[in-house]
C-alpha cells in the first residue's frame, strides 16, 4: 500500500522514549523524565522582543525560500567569526530546524546506493534520513575509543560507493567532543578520497571540563568546498519548538537546497526568523551564558550522584547536556548471568520500578547504552539520578 521507503526506517527512538515516559505518567506512575533533548528554560528576552515586534508590525508574508537576506547576512557574519573565514549570504540556507538542513543535504548529495560513514552511537535521525534519500549508512563503532571515531577505522570503511563522512561533535548521544587531531585526520581522509563532510555542530555552544569545540572548516579552509556545516538555535537558545536551523555550504549546494526547499516547506517561520535576527543584532550573549552556567551546575550535580554507581564507568559528559552510561554489566552474556537482555529492557524496568525515564541506546545503534538529559531543572535531575543510582546498584 505504502511506498517501499517507509519500510526502511521507524519513528524516532527519542520520540518513542518520551512517549513511553508520558504513557507511564498517564497511568499514575510518578515519572522523572530525563529523555528530553532540550533545555527547560524561558525564552531569551531578545528573542521575545524580536518576535513581538514582528507581530506588532503585521509580519505575516513569505520570505525568500531559504530565509530573509538580512538573517542570512547576520548568520554569515556569525559563521565567519566562528571559523575565521569570510562567508557570504549565498552560502547560508535557513531551514525548519537542523533536521531539515540535514534532510535537504541528504536529498541533494546522495544518489541511490551512495554510502555515508556514520560514527556509532549516532543520533537516530542520521541513518533514517540517509535511507530516505536512497543512501546506505555505514557505521563505525566508537565505543572502545572513548566515543571518538578512530581515523584508521574510518579508512577501512571507505569503499568506491562512499560519498560522505557525517560528523557530530559535541556528540548526541554520547557527549563526546572530538579533539582537533581527530578532525584534522578526518579532513585529510576526505580530501584524499574526494568525500563530502557533513558537520553537525548543534551542541557546539556547550562544552565542559576544559574541552574545546572546533568548527571543522576553521581547521582547514580547503575542505570548505566539500563541507556542509549544520547548526540551529534549538539547543543554543533553548528554542526547540521554534524550529529554526541553518546550513553553511558552498553556494551551488545552497542553490540546490533552495530549489528543493521551495517544493517542500518553502520559507521557515517568519516570526522565528525576525526573532533570531533581533537576537543576533542585539549582540547580548548573556542569555546563552546563563544557559551554559545552568548546564555546568547540573553537570556537576549529576556527576557527583553518578559517581556512586558501583559497576558503571562515570561518563565524561564533555559537551552538550547528556550523560551516556555503559550498562553492559547488567546484560545476559551467559546462562544465569545478567538481569536484562539489552538497554531497552533495562529502561523499561527503570520506568516501572524506579520512576525514571531515559533513552535506550538501542535508539542510537548501541544496545548497551543509556542517555540521560541534564537539561532539566536541577531538583528534578537530582531526584531522578538518585533514584536511578539506587535502582541500578540494587540490580547488580
Amino acid at each position: 500500500m505504502f511506498a517501499q521507503r517507509t519500510s526502511l526506517f521507524k519513528s524516532s527512538g527519542t520520540a518513542a522514549a518520551r512517549a513511553a515516559a508520558k504513557a507511564a505518567a498517564d497511568q499514575g506512575v510518578d515519572v522523572i523524565d530525563l529523555t528530553c533533548g532540550e533545555i527547560f528554560s524561558d525564552v531569551a528576552p531578545a528573542i521575545r522582543q524580536g518576535a513581538l515586534a514582528a507581530i506588532d508590525r503585521g509580519v505575516n508574508r513569505y520570505t525568500d525560500t531559504v530565509g530573509m537576506i538580512e538573517l542570512r547576512d547576520a548568520l554569515a557574519r556569525k559563521v565567519s567569526l566562528e571559523t575565521g573565514q569570510l562567508w557570504k549570504s549565498d552560502e547560508i540556507a535557513v531551514t525548519h530546524g537542523a533536521k531539515q538542513a540535514l534532510f535537504n543535504t541528504a536529498m541533494v548529495l546522495l544518489n541511490a546506493g551512495d554510502e555515508v560513514i556514520i560514527p556509532s552511537p549516532y543520533w537516530t535521525t542520521f541513518p533514517a534520513q540517509v535511507l530516505a534519500a536512497g543512501g546506505q549508512p555505514v557505521f563505525v563503532d566508537t565505543r572502545l575509543h572513548g566515543f571518538v571515531p578512530e581515523p584508521d577505522v574510518i579508512r577501512t570503511a571507505i569503499t568506491e560507493r562512499t560519498k560522505v563522512i557525517l560528523i557530530n561533535t559535541p556528540n548526541n548521544p554520547t557527549g563526546a567532543v572530538y579533539p582537533e587531531e581527530t578532525l584534522t585526520q578526518i579532513i585529510a581522509i576526505a580530501k584524499q578520497h574526494d568525500l563530502w563532510i557533513v558537520f553537525d555542530e548543534c551542541y557546539g555552544t556547550f562544552v565542559h571540563g576544559g574541552s574545546v569545540h572546533h568548527s571543522i572548516t576553521g581547521l582547514d579552509p580547503e575542505i570548505r568546498a566539500r563541507t556542509v556545516v549544520i547548526n540551529s538555535f534549538s539547543k543554543s537558545l533553548a528554542l526547540t519548538g521554534w524550529r529554526l536551523g541553518y546550513m553553511a555550504a558552498p553556494a551551488p549546494m545552497v542553490s540546490a537546497v533552495k530549489a528543493l526547499q521551495s517544493h517542500s516547506t518553502s520559507n521557515p517561520n517568519v516570526i522565528a526568523q525576525h526573532a533570531v535576527l533581533h537576537y543576533l543584532r542585539s549582540g547580548d550573549g548573556s542569555f546563552q551564558d546563563g544557559l551554559k552556567t545552568i548546564l555546568s551546575v547540573n553537570r556537576d550535580i549529576g556527576l557527583r550522584i553518578l559517581a556512586d554507581l558501583k559497576t558503571i564507568p562515570l561518563p565524561k559528559a564533555e559537551g552538550g547536556f547528556y550523560f551516556y552510561l555503559d550498562l553492559s554489566a547488567y546484560f545476559r552474556t551467559a546462562p544465569g548471568r545478567g538481569r536484562f537482555k539489552d538497554s531497552l529492557d533495562l529502561v523499561t524496568a527503570l520506568i516501572s520500578k524506579a520512576g525514571v525515564a531515559g533513552v535506550s541506546g538501542t535508539a542510537f545503534g548501541d544496545p548497551t547504552g543509556l542517555r540521560l538529559s541534564y537539561g532539566v531543572p536541577a531538583d528534578q535531575l537530582e531526584r531522578g539520578l538518585t533514584k536511578l543510582v539506587g535502582a541500578l546498584n540494587g540490580w547488580r
